[in-house]
């Protein structure tokens, strides 16, 4: 289950060093690799599938996603599951990331889905949080508002969850 909207800012927060861009201190590769593996077979098992997984991430702030394609899901869309490099954070969103605001993902999110992807990601120790906090403006310690210009300033998904 993701965390509630105060949680999931005081993580952020947290989180946020403005040392660490792409993976925070003490970060372990191999260990997030296998971690990340493990959820992409279990994703696969649980929804009788073969998942898209996305292994060729770099200069991000993500590891990697997961796509469980429409024709496994109870959803009449394919669901993705992004994977930070920070925290042990993970989003699952209908469709790609932003495709649905809030109340649509509701609507067509079918809850069977979500729970199958959401105990897969619980069992393994990732943090769930919510996708439409993410697309919040980034004011945080880092830099990365000096990369972005004035009218596309950069969202706390870029900060956790996308490509620097």
């Amino acid at each position: 289950m993701p965390l509630d909207d105060q949680s999931t800012w005081a993580l952020l927060r947290q989180l946020d060093d403005p040392q660490h861009m792409e993976f925070p201190r003490g970060y372990d590769p191999g260990a997030t690799r296998a971690r990340f593996e493990q959820l992409a077979v279990r994703l696969d098992a649980r929804f009788q599938c073969t998942c898209t997984v996305d292994r060729q991430v770099q200069d991000a702030s993500h590891h990697g996603t997961i796509v469980v394609p429409a024709t496994a899901a109870d959803s009449a869309e394919h669901i993705t599951v992004t994977i930070s490099n920070f925290g042990n954070l993970a989003v699952v969103t209908l469709g790609n990331p932003g495709s649905y605001n809030e109340e649509e993902e509701r609507e067509l999110f079918h809850p069977s889905d979500r729970l199958r992807v959401e105990e897969e990601l619980e069992a393994l120790g990732y943090t769930v949080i919510s996708e439409h906090l993410l697309w919040t403006r980034y004011e945080g310690v880092s830099d990365l508002v000096s990369y972005y210009p004035p009218e596309h300033p950069p969202t706390w998904w870029i900060r956790f969850f996308d490509y620097l």
